[in-house]
């Protein structure tokens, strides 16, 4: 069930990241499609301008070489006449077309093949209407005549053989003599302003067949994948004849930044969405270990009692037999039997509390000025004969120049016995236990070093944890609860101090502490 609740999470989280990764990649996507049209817009509009720059200086100068001329090379008048008679009404229309084309031959400052000429178009319309009247009363018919006329310049026609002398012209000549960079540059930026793209941008112009020209920023080297082509001259077919080529660098910084709030608060949540996952990860391992390891102290709780118990119902049973109680010397042995048992359930007991309390803060720690060389030797006594049973012996090398520091003697003295009966009980054969201690300007340490079993890396992370033990098999192999290391930690955090391990499998171990002399 566990493994399956954590598969589920995990596909939904890849699922979710999934997602907002696809979001990502659609805006970034969406916003470079914006950023290319943005960028054909700009170009569409300053190829226009160029173009139309162009055109109204070609204009400007053609006006001026007609008005200075004042008559054309070559004049043609041409006249047209349709007349219609309506038999029933008597009416004539007439409609009489007179059109003036004058030729203007363009000098060599304009064009390098004389053979386009400039053509002025004018022309004059005549309509008239006659009907004719005939009565009884007169003889003679009268006829009533009604004329209109129009004169018209045909400036579309003009336009499109003004066209024609344009594109040839400017055809003839070098691309570079059609317009310059700083002007391509400037109008080229303004268009891109205009649209909020204010980038740094390179150019080169290049014609139909890909052949370089002089127009270009710098040194331009045109690149198809990351460039932006657009058409800057036509010809008289209507074909491109140039290509302006356009490239940032600096584009993917300007299309980040678009969707820059918007990425960042996608990120951000996605990393909130991981944060949460991996706690709740975290928390759900932890709490299968936690149970693991609370049913583990229960049965290890249970089995450490039920010997105890066992003792204390064979000591009564033994003490309700009459030949025993007619006995002193064999009740008071049971007594005091009944008695070491119970004291070792006590123990036990007042570990697993000792721990709670400290947990809840319900453990009001009062400091005062200890010695801690008489604290540490305090502790020796307690756990001497334990280790005397074992034949084992404990050394002190009490070098602190400084043992004096505010703290609680009580619980400083049962950290180091719980680190010496620790010391003892991890020992094979006979105990050797060193005990170090050292000062420096800030800092009381103290070591205590043992020659037992030694405890590998992965152990050495998890020995100050709550009801950890290292398991070898069995798990009652090991005695204990995995609470005296816990203890140990939790009252030198409070003294403000540290503590840690150093040790090897095989070799032993070394725990040393480190307590604020101030």
């Amino acid at each position: 069930m566990f493994i399956l609740i954590v598969l589920l999470m995990s596909i939904s989280l890849i699922g979710i990241i999934a997602v907002q990764l696809y979001w990502i990649n659609n805006a970034v996507e969406s916003k470079k499609a914006q950023f290319k049209n943005d960028v054909q817009k700009s170009l569409g509009a300053a190829t226009e301008k160029v173009n139309e720059r162009e055109r109204a200086e070609f204009e400007k100068k053609l006006k001026s070489f007609v008005d200075v001329k004042g008559f054309a090379d070559k004049a043609e008048l041409k006249s047209f006449l349709i007349e219609q008679i309506d038999t029933v009404t008597k009416e004539k229309i007439t409609l009489g077309s007179t059109f003036l084309e004058e030729n203007f031959k363009l000098p060599a400052d304009f064009l390098d093949n004389d053979s386009i000429i400039l053509k002025r178009i004018t022309g004059k319309k005549d309509f008239s209407i006659s009907t004719r009247y005939k009565s009884a009363e007169n003889l003679f018919p009268t006829i009533d005549v009604k004329k209109y006329s129009f004169i018209k310049r045909y400036t579309d026609l003009e336009k499109s053989y003004m066209e024609d002398a344009f594109t040839s012209s400017k055809s003839l000549k070098p691309i570079h003599d059609r317009i310059s960079n700083n002007v391509l540059n400037r109008t080229i930026k303004e268009e891109l302003i205009k649209r909020n793209i204010n980038l740094d941008f390179k150019y080169g112009v290049y014609s139909a067949d890909g052949l370089a020209t002089k127009l270009k920023s710098g040194y331009y080297t045109i690149n198809t994948k990351e460039s932006f082509p657009y058409p800057l001259f036509r010809d008289t077919e209507g074909n491109a004849s140039y290509y302006l080529n356009i490239s940032f660098p600096r584009e993917n910084e300007h299309i980040l930044s678009g969707i820059s709030s918007i990425l960042l608060l996608s990120l951000f949540f996605i990393f909130i969405i991981i944060m949460a996952f991996s706690s709740s990860l975290f928390q759900l391992i932890r709490q299968k270990k936690i149970s693991e390891i609370k049913t583990d102290f229960i049965n290890n709780m249970t089995h450490e009692f039920k010997t105890p118990i066992a003792t204390i119902n064979l000591a009564l049973d033994s003490i309700k037999n009459p030949k025993i109680l007619g006995d002193d010397a064999k009740v008071l042995r049971y007594v005091e039997m009944i008695r070491e048992e119970n004291k070792r359930m006590h123990s036990q007991v007042e570990n697993v509390l000792r721990i709670s309390r400290l947990e809840k803060n319900q453990i009001d720690l009062k400091t005062e000025t200890i010695d801690l060389h008489d604290t540490i030797e305090d502790a020796i006594r307690h756990v001497r004969l334990l280790s005397e049973d074992r034949d084992g012996k404990i050394e002190t090398h009490l070098e602190a120049l400084e043992s004096e520091l505010p703290g609680n003697q009580f619980h400083l003295t049962s950290i180091v016995v719980n680190m010496l009966e620790n010391a003892i009980k991890y020992s094979e054969g006979a105990p050797k236990i060193e005990v170090y201690t050292e000062s420096t300007p800030k800092f009381f340490i103290f070591k205590i070093k043992d020659s037992g079993i030694g405890m590998n890396k992965a152990v050495q992370k998890q020995v100050f944890n709550k009801f950890y033990r290292e398991q070898k098999g069995n798990i009652h192999d090991v005695k204990g609860h995995g609470l005296g290391l816990a203890y140990v930690k939790e009252i030198v955090d409070k003294h403000h101090g540290t503590v840690f391990v150093e040790s090897e499998k095989g070799i032993g171990s070394t725990f040393t502490v480190k307590l604020p002399l101030i």
